[in-house]
């Protein structure tokens, strides 16, 4: 069992574990079998990760692994499973390592001829390109854009080269900067951004930049953008909603009697892709055209 020490000269192994990105049911029963069995669990933050072992009821220990203590402690941890310990590498959400701390230990443990076995699981990049409408024959991963002008300025060239489908992440606090960059770079393009994936208040927006720029008057949550400049700005690359389409739905969602007329509009935005204002003005016409 990965929890048990091995015969004097055995290493343990260092697992990679993929937990959910925000829904707690999207792990898998290998991932809480093995977070159960190892010795320590290497947390990128305990307390966020402290709430994922509860609902499932598991008591390993935690320690902290994150990109203020990764250095120093990682030899620490490699020290344990030499000596026969098996350690669980978790992030706060998703898999480790993608744009997640863990690499360094992970070098270090391949250096020293100690066996990574990855779980695999939750990413981001791949719900939202699952649900994208783009290319995903080849695709590139970006990362965050760079905060500093330069290196800024040097990330939207390259992605000006880039023939492939994008997803890279964004902060709430830089994501409208970052499509009013996009604009001004490429045109009013076609984009996709998710918010808050596979949580309560996910937020699915295709269209044009304008319109997800439209959309996100109070951006909150975590954000992860996909496009694809290869494909020409004038190609309507995600199907467009119709007046009936967008009121059959708004009709299915008001018949739960505890949904608002707000909530209401807001929840077929959220599902059809849509900003609210679209809904709005959709059912407004509507309504004229039955007078």
């Amino acid at each position: 069992m990965p929890g048990t020490a091995g015969p004097a000269g055995a290493s343990g192994t260092l697992y990679v574990v993929a937990t959910p990105i925000g829904n707690l049911e999207d792990v898998s029963a290998r991932a809480l079998r093995v977070l159960r069995e190892v010795t320590l669990i290497a947390a990128e933050d305990t307390r966020r990760t402290a709430h994922l072992l509860a609902r499932y009821d598991i008591r390993t220990p935690t320690t902290s692994l994150n990109r203020h203590n990764e250095a120093q402690k990682s030899q620490a941890l490699l020290d344990r499973i030499v000596e026969g310990a098996s350690v669980a590498l978790v992030s706060d959400a998703g898999t480790p390592t993608v744009s997640d701390p863990g690499g360094h230990l992970i070098r270090q443990a391949i250096a020293s001829g100690v066996r990574v076995e990855a779980i695999p699981g939750p990413s981001a990049v791949l719900t939202l390109l699952a649900v994208a409408g783009l290319p995903t024959d080849s695709f590139a991963f970006l990362g965050y854009p760079p905060i500093g002008s330069n290196e800024r300025n040097e990330w939207f060239r390259a992605l000006s080269q880039e023939p492939r489908t994008v997803v890279f992440f964004e902060a709430p606090h830089r994501i409208v900067e970052t499509l009013h960059r996009i604009r001004h770079d490429f045109g009013n393009c076609q984009i996709i951004v998710g918010r808050e994936l596979t949580k309560v208040h996910e937020t699915v927006l295709r269209g044009t930049v304008e319109d997800v720029m439209a959309a996100l008057r109070e951006p909150v949550g975590e954000f992860c953008v996909g496009l694809n400049l290869a494909i020409r700005h004038n190609e309507r690359l995600f199907v467009e909603r119709s007046d009936d389409q967008i009121v059959a739905e708004h009709e299915r969602i008001k018949q739960d009697p505890a949904v608002s007329k707000r909530k209401a509009i807001q929840a077929t935005a959220r599902i059809l892709g849509l900003s609210t204002n679209s809904v709005y003005s959709a059912l407004e016409r509507h309504k004229k055209s039955v007078k």
